[in-house]
């Protein structure tokens, strides 16, 4: 398998370079990607079967991304809850710290898609410094994830030097690391990358699983080297209309990401973010599909489904309705249609 590096070097960034068997619509494709960026490398590439396939969905330009009327540039409100460039603190004891500009594929129902892989979003070492410096000034923060882009496509050494500058900081207890790195690019989860992380413990890494046909040997022994490193590792899929919403997929995909020790974390309903209407499911269907996974596999294989509030409003829980309270008791229905009641205790 070729170094990661050479498999950035060799993504396709142009529709007109994509094997004929993928093409649909080559001049929409250049439309789109004269707006929002396209890089496929050529290992999610390799993953893609045919035309319309769920991987295929997920990284190829779609016109329909430029006639979206209904969402917004920035639906998280995080440009205006940035009190420095590229650092997001929104909720009270934790921030989120863009530190690359960049991903390994940029995915078309990406949060960021106005900014990742353009000019708008601009990285520098001053800003890196100004979010260290706001992170000393701001003891309150005890939780950093740093995100991007993508975290993990700077050099070992950049990424050791940053991690290195966040565990200086006395007041922050956890750093969490957000990359999907792992499901698109596994070969760039090195045993000397491993090793590299090892050293800045408590660390966290969620990563971003969509379809169970993006797990195989290679992301299994990504992740394999990251759980060994002692790293606790979760799972933030995205509900994507046509690509996974639906419950057996779900199910299979949850399953799937505990066999290679990754935790289901979040299933996200889709953020409203303009160019990716497309790609939104209803929120029934999201509560379903959480009701064909409660009681139906382990614990461990259910995520917590959750809307992100447009606006900054921050993420909320939707879990289906099991009980209601009534006279000192709930009345219960389990996963199986039986009716139950259970008697709160005296206060």
């Amino acid at each position: 398998m070729p170094h990661w590096k050479t498999l950035l070097k060799t993504s396709i960034i142009r529709p007109a370079d994509l094997p004929l068997h993928l093409v649909r619509d080559q001049a929409g494709m250049a439309r789109v990607t004269s707006v929002y960026p396209m890089r496929i490398n050529p290992y999610y590439l390799g993953l893609i079967q045919e035309p319309g396939d769920p991987l295929w969905r997920q990284a190829m330009p779609d016109s329909r991304e430029l006639t979206d009327r209904v969402c917004m540039a920035d639906p998280l409100a995080e440009e205006s809850l940035s009190p420095v460039p590229n650092l997001i603190h929104k909720y009270p004891d934790r921030a989120l710290f863009l530190v690359h500009a960049q991903c390994a594929m940029y995915c078309r129902f990406c949060t960021r898609k106005r900014m990742v892989g353009t000019t708008r979003m601009r990285i520098t070492a001053d800003t890196i410094r100004a979010g260290l410096d706001y992170l000393k000034k701001t003891p309150a923060i005890r939780d950093v994830l740093v995100s991007g882009g993508d975290p993990l496509l700077l050099e070992d050494e950049a990424l050791a030097n940053l991690l290195q500058e966040l565990r200086k900081i006395k007041t922050i207890e956890i750093i969490r690391i957000g990359t999907r790195v792992p499901c698109v690019l596994p070969m760039r989860v090195t045993k000397k990358l491993a090793s590299l992380l090892k050293r800045f413990h408590p660390l966290y890494i969620n990563t971003h699983f969509n379809h169970p046909a993006e797990i195989n040997q290679t992301a299994a022994t990504a992740c394999a080297r990251l759980a060994d490193a002692g790293i606790p590792l979760g799972c933030q899929t995205v509900l994507l209309k046509g690509i996974n919403d639906d419950p057996a997929i779900i199910r299979a995909l949850m399953q799937k990401l505990l066999t290679i020790r990754v935790k289901p974390y979040y299933l996200f309903q889709g953020d409203m973010t303009r160019g990716t209407d497309h790609f939104r499911t209803p929120l029934r269907q999201g509560i379903d599909i959480m009701r064909s996974l409660i009681g139906h596999t382990s614990g461990l294989a259910v995520p917590t489904l959750a809307v992100d509030l447009p606006g900054g409003g921050g993420k909320i829980p939707l879990l289906p309705e099991y009980a209601q309270y009534c006279s000192g008791k709930i009345r219960a229905t389990n996963f199986c249609g039986h009716d139950f009641t259970y008697v709160d205790p005296a206060e």
